[in-house]
């Protein structure tokens, strides 16, 4: 509470002259009423995390199950597909039904940012809505729920134990780590990720507990409901120089591809608003745009999340050459034209489909080839290298490690000021120890062609 940090705030910043100016029976007591102020700390983190760790496992695991049945029934009913156009205006309906039309991942990220609330709307709208577009042949993933559902939860947990406005943005992450643990099954890299995906540059390391519990706690009852944790099995390479330098090589295309997917999204989105802004004709719109695309690539490989397709890149090194190409547009139409979902599972589409087909002109086996550019870009996107590496190590085990953190690291650091959400910042350059604070869509800020602004460098900070 905000009464405990303040006490532990006076007692950190006591003068040591003063502490050693007392009698050792003071010195004794005051140095045991600030362990227990950290005591406290750890009691009400361990309670709020398991409560919204708990929550987010059991909302989570029904999701993930939704998902699933959804997507088996579009397999077993083609027909499905064209109730697309119907399904977007379900959505839109539901989303106007509970005020929060407009409302998504970016709200999230703000509400960690600027401590803004999140309506328990946003909750069921992105559920049905989810579900929705995975039932009828949408091109979109998971997490943009799993962050959305995921924070709305750890914020109304913390309201529930009347956290103060820092708490609450505590644990409104935490949230987000749960929801992402009880999906993926990662809970190492769903703590890491919601830590520092809010500002790159910094991470929010009192968070480590709340999130970690609050994972793990998600992951354990995901588990007990029966959601199975995602994994691949990929044989690596030993570790030689000549392969890692053809990872670099990789790594440098994977960077292009992560700038080529956030620009085409968030290009989609920029003018697909201006250009119909009406929400219901939009959505339709976007509809028969997705039964088009589907009639003309005589395939449904591009609805849906295609975690089957991600599944045969990188345990089969199997894919259509143009399937990451084909896999963007799909996604750029169907989120821009207001269905709902997510853009990380489509990155894992793109970098694993990719990953396949570019590998092996490098020399790199079409199955590790697709590992790589599944985390490559999936970095690229969200400018996240460490939780990257977490990711790779859940996903794919530890014995491609050095690899992957090569990887993720060329492609954060080529993949520029790009990212999937507008209200991500990027706190200090990539390139050099320099203070930046920008944006990372610049169609967010009316000018897709500005370069990041420098305000200022570490030292003047």
């Amino acid at each position: 509470t905000g009464g405990e940090d303040d006490g532990m705030n006076r007692s950190e910043q006591t003068p040591a002259r003063d502490r050693e100016a007392r009698t050792p029976a003071d010195w004794l007591r005051m140095e045991w009423n600030h362990i227990g102020l950290y005591i406290q700390a750890l009691a009400k983190w361990l309670a709020v995390a398991a409560v919204t760790g708990a929550a987010c496992g059991v909302v989570g695991s029904a999701f993930h199950i939704g998902v699933e049945k959804a997507t088996e029934l579009r397999g077993a009913h083609g027909w499905l597909l064209w109730c697309l156009p119907l399904a977007g205006l379900v959505i839109v309906g539901f989303y106007k039904l509970t005020k929060t039309e407009g409302q998504g991942t970016n709200d999230i990220i703000d509400a960690v940012h600027l401590g803004k609330g999140l309506s328990i709307f946003l909750l069921p709208a992105i559920f049905l809505g989810t579900v929705l577009t995975h039932l009828c042949g949408g091109s979109a993933g998971r997490e943009g729920a799993a962050l959305q559902m995921g924070g709305t939860i750890g914020h109304h947990v913390g309201a529930l134990f009347r956290l103060d406005d820092r708490d609450m943005r505590t644990a409104t992450m935490a949230g987000m780590a749960a929801f992402f643990a009880a999906l993926f099954g990662t809970p190492l890299t769903a703590t890491v990720f919601a830590m520092v995906v809010i500002s790159i540059g910094i991470m929010y390391h009192a968070a480590f507990i709340p999130c970690l519990t609050a994972s793990l706690v998600a992951y354990g009852v995901s588990l007990l409901l029966g959601v199975e944790p995602t994994r691949f099995t990929v044989d690596m390479p030993a570790l030689e120089a000549v392969m890692l330098l053809r990872v670099a090589v990789l790594g440098a295309l994977c960077a292009l591809v992560s700038i080529l997917f956030c620009n085409t999204i968030h290009f989609a989105e920029h003018q697909m608003a201006r250009r119909i802004p009406n929400a219901w004709v939009r959505v339709v719109t976007g509809g028969i745009g997705i039964i088009a695309l589907t009639y003309l690539c005589g395939t449904t490989d591009y609805n849906g999340a295609g975690m089957n397709i991600i599944t045969a890149a990188v345990e089969q090194g199997s894919v259509h050459p143009a399937a990451f190409l084909l896999k963007i547009l799909f996604t750029a139409v169907t989120l821009s034209a207001g269905f709902k979902g997510g853009e990380v599972v489509p990155s894992f589409f793109v970098g694993a489909t990719f990953g396949c087909v570019a590998g092996p002109l490098l020399g790199i086996p079409a199955s590790f080839g697709a590992a790589l550019g599944l985390v490559a870009v999936f970095c690229g996107a969200v400018n996240c290298p460490v939780a990257s590496i977490f990711l790779s190590v859940e996903l794919f085990g530890d014995g491609g490690l050095l690899y992957f953190a090569l990887i993720c690291g060329i492609s954060y650091m080529l993949s520029g000021y790009n990212g999937l959400y507008s209200s991500q910042t990027i706190l200090y350059s990539k390139l050099k120890a320099q203070y930046i604070n920008v944006h990372t869509n610049a169609h967010h800020a009316g000018n897709p062609h500005a370069e990041p602004p420098v305000r200022g460098s570490l030292k003047e900070e």
